[in-house]
């Protein structure tokens, strides 16, 4: 167990190097999907990386398996047709390979049980205390975000209507996709605790943020929790994960992650003027890409 758990640290940390490899020369709007992409979405979190990590290795198992099971099928079709063997074996017993396909797999199942326990305990234990609360509220087919603040802070999120892009600034199709931009999103400071509340008005939705590595239902009645730590500054998207409706595909998520002094500024102004205080906020991360853009 402890020659495991050093194994898996040694892993996360090379992911953790690798990742912060990719952001160093990644735009800040690095996390949303690809044309015929079939790989995750960049990790923004260390448990999606951990989530990587494990989605890697129980490849190792699974590739070999399947090619050693089709060889076996090609070598059973080939060896044993009626053709060339006119008078089938009798043979009902053999202990060797009895034993071997009962240890196997359970050899097999232990090597994946044990990461996936720790890595599914550690999605349920977050390693510090959260320094934000937000509750997200799913309804058919929109987000309310409620911050739990000194001074709470309220507002609907809701697919931007391509009629309302120039209004607000979002024209750009690249960092504000269609069927993915929204009016307002989630802000949050990068590289602090957050904690969100998840629920629904209506029906069963789900929150899914995929670079974060989170996605719990949401359930009306009950309050689920996800919790994550942003580590890169930038634009994220998701989706609502659970058929809800007839526009269940209308209902994205996005979380924009900023420096803590724009956070502080943004909220400041937010729950008085919460339009003002976006177009703000785009302005300064805009100018910031630009002045990062020229610097390389």
């Amino acid at each position: 167990m402890t020659a495991m758990r050093k194994f898996l640290a040694g892993a996360n940390f090379l992911a953790s190097a690798w990742a912060a490899t990719l952001f160093t020369g990644a735009s800040a709007h690095a996390a949303q999907p690809a044309p015929w992409e079939m790989t995750f979405q960049p990790a923004a979190t260390d448990m999606m990386r951990q989530i990587a990590w494990f989605e890697h290795y129980t490849l190792w198992f699974i590739v070999p398996i399947t090619l050693f099971v089709l060889a076996l099928i090609a070598y059973c079709i080939l060896k044993f047709r009626a053709s060339v063997n006119s008078i089938p074996s009798r043979t009902s017993h053999n202990t060797l390979i009895e034993v071997i396909w009962t240890v196997g797999p359970v050899v097999i199942l232990l090597c994946l049980a044990i990461p996936s326990f720790q890595l599914l305990t550690a999605q349920y234990t977050p390693p510090e205390e959260a320094k934000l609360t937000i509750k997200a509220t799913g309804n058919q087919w929109n987000w309310d975000y409620e911050y739990q603040t000194e001074n709470t802070l309220s507002f609907n999120s809701a697919i931007l209507a391509d009629s309302d892009r120039a209004a607000a600034g979002k024209e750009d199709r690249g960092v504000y996709p269609r069927l993915l931009a929204v009016d307002n999103e989630m802000v949050v400071p990068v590289n602090t605790m957050t904690r969100v509340l998840v629920t629904a008005a209506d029906v069963i939705h789900a929150f899914a943020m995929p670079s974060f590595g989170i996605k719990t239902d949401a359930v009306p009645g009950r309050i689920n929790e996800v919790w994550f730590k942003a580590e890169k500054e930038g634009l994220y998207y998701g989706q609502c994960s659970e058929l809800c409706g007839k526009d269940h595909a209308f209902m994205p998520i996005a979380i924009r992650v900023v420096s803590d002094a724009q956070y502080k500024t943004w909220l400041a102004t937010a729950g008085t003027d919460l339009p003002g205080a976006n177009k703000a906020l785009m302005a300064e991360v805009d100018s910031k890409d630009k002045v990062a853009a020229a610097g390389n």
